[in-house]
């Protein structure tokens, strides 16, 4: 079953207000959002304005405690979101409400929820990531738990080898974040490039180092980041088609970020790189044309 237009007026208006969040937050995300169906495009609005909600509490001001207390209130009520939808109406909680009524419609794995939950907590407490594989298993919990969590939505594709392919999709868009943020986390204090990479280049913890040097790592994390599209991408061919257009769109529009940063990884210290509005709008054209094949 996949209506969510329920008849309940807070839950249609929770789904509204997903849906605002979305339009209003979510820069790349929303292109591909649109080209779903609207009751899975109002379920995908849900799950983005929970995953916001969680990544705005590990980017507050408040202090640390504070946000772990935050974040564990939220992992008590996200293993509570499959239970009475009545509970979340009377707290007026349009997102709790949304991802709530998400469940009773979806196979929605609540485990990944907590997992994204647990990537962020590793961001509060400012871990850092050794090697490369402990930057994946980081990648894996803010990004693949999001794949998983769309192949819930998407249907028919709920296989292991879907899961594990959304996943390592997770993992490339993770990755071009990283790249594309590499000055802003720094002045947040967070570093998240791996240790043994930024010996291999001459690079101090805290990315002290020659400019060329972090050009040069930069363009070396780039390249690696291209591989997992590689290896992500082939989770296309398992969806249906509307499902297919949504995730090249997504995908299509970070990865096209990554061959920006490719190109010019020193643009990516000058300020946050981004791709104007009509190259994302081209993107999603050829996503939904990629779909109907």
């Amino acid at each position: 079953m996949t209506k969510t237009r329920s008849g309940e007026p807070a839950v249609d208006q929770a789904y509204d207000r997903c849906e605002a969040i979305t339009a209003a937050e979510a820069r790349n995300f929303s292109y591909g959002i649109k080209l779903l169906p609207p009751p899975k495009r109002r379920a995908m609005s849900a799950l983005y304005a929970l995953a916001r909600r969680i990544d705005d509490i590990g980017d507050g001001d408040a202090e640390a405690a504070q946000k772990l207390d935050a974040l564990a209130q939220v992992r008590k009520d996200v293993v509570e979101l499959p239970g009475d939808l009545s509970r979340w109406i009377a707290t007026a909680d349009p997102v709790m409400i949304a991802v709530s009524h998400v469940c009773r419609h979806w196979p929605l794995p609540i485990t990944a929820i907590e997992q994204l939950i647990d990537g962020c907590e590793m961001d509060v407490k400012g871990t850092r990531y050794e090697t490369f594989e402990d930057l994946v298993g980081y990648c894996r919990r803010v990004a693949g738990t999001v794949g998983r969590l769309s192949l819930a939505i998407y249907g028919g594709a709920d296989t292991p080898r879907a899961n594990s392919l959304a996943d390592d999709l997770g993992v490339a868009l993770q990755i071009t974040n990283i790249l594309r943020d590499v000055v802003e986390d720094k002045e947040m204090g967070r570093v998240y490039l791996p240790v043994a990479d930024l010996a291999r280049f001459g690079i101090g913890p805290d990315l002290e180092g020659d400019e060329d040097d972090v050009v040069a790592l930069l363009a070396y994390e780039s390249g690696r980041a291209e591989e997992w599209y590689g290896l992500g991408l082939e989770l296309l061919p398992l969806l249906d088609r509307r499902s297919r257009a949504a995730t090249a769109a997504m995908a299509g529009i970070y990865r096209r970020l990554l061959t920006s940063i490719r190109r010019d990884p020193r643009a990516v210290l000058r300020g946050r790189m981004s791709l104007p509005a009509w190259e994302k709008s081209a993107v999603a054209l050829r996503a939904l044309a990629l779909g109907a094949a």
